[in-house]
């Protein structure tokens, strides 16, 4: 569909089957390309609302020093924002379970950075997405965890799953954002950018 990007490689920079399963939806051909010591780390005076995109960039920039001039690669971040702080992934189940007691019957934001990094260009962008929860009763969260292993997901929950029918009353923005990858926003970059 995009002619323009015909002259790349596309490569995606995510070990997430979700960013995986976004990304074919677009139709548009790519290879998964991971590398792992990626210093994942922000400063903590860091506004909460900047550190998705932080992240990406500092993967874009690991990535875009080892492609070809040929290639395009897209790094992603996706946190949980409440309260000004940050959740990212659970250590352990304990946590994932406390993750959720802490978001439910409240809403939070879901903020994806996205970088899209070729040898002569890098842009980013930030997608927020609020997402309010119902309220949840403790062991209904540690069901959830215990059945689904959410450790791999920002706040400790993937709205696809089980959760997202039982406990998310309401979404204001982009659903595919909260999955991990604001796929509209990350076309319309590569339609007018690349």
């Amino acid at each position: 569909m995009l002619d323009n990007l015909k002259k790349y490689r596309i490569l995606l920079a995510s070990k997430s089957p979700r960013r995986k399963e976004l990304l074919e939806m677009l139709d548009i051909p790519f290879e998964i390309h991971t590398k792992d010591g990626i210093n994942e780390s922000y400063p903590a005076s860091l506004p909460v609302r900047e550190v998705a995109e932080y992240l990406s960039r500092l993967k874009g920039k690991a990535y875009s020093d080892d492609i070809e001039s040929n290639e395009l690669v897209i790094t992603a971040d996706t946190v949980v924002i409440l309260d000004d702080k940050i959740y990212g992934k659970p250590h352990s189940e304990e946590e994932a379970v406390d993750m959720l007691m802490q978001l439910q019957g409240r809403t939070h934001t879901v903020a994806t950075g996205v970088t899209i990094a070729t040898k002569e260009k890098l842009v980013s962008f930030s997608t927020f997405t609020g997402v309010s929860f119902a309220p949840l009763e403790r062991e209904e969260a540690r069901w959830y965890v215990e059945k689904y292993r959410p450790l791999d997901k920002a706040g400790a929950y993937g709205i696809q799953e089980w959760i997202g029918c039982a406990a998310v009353a309401g979404i204001e923005g982009s659903f595919y954002n909260v999955m991990g990858l604001p796929v509209h926003q990350l076309y319309k970059t590569l339609k007018e950018e690349f």
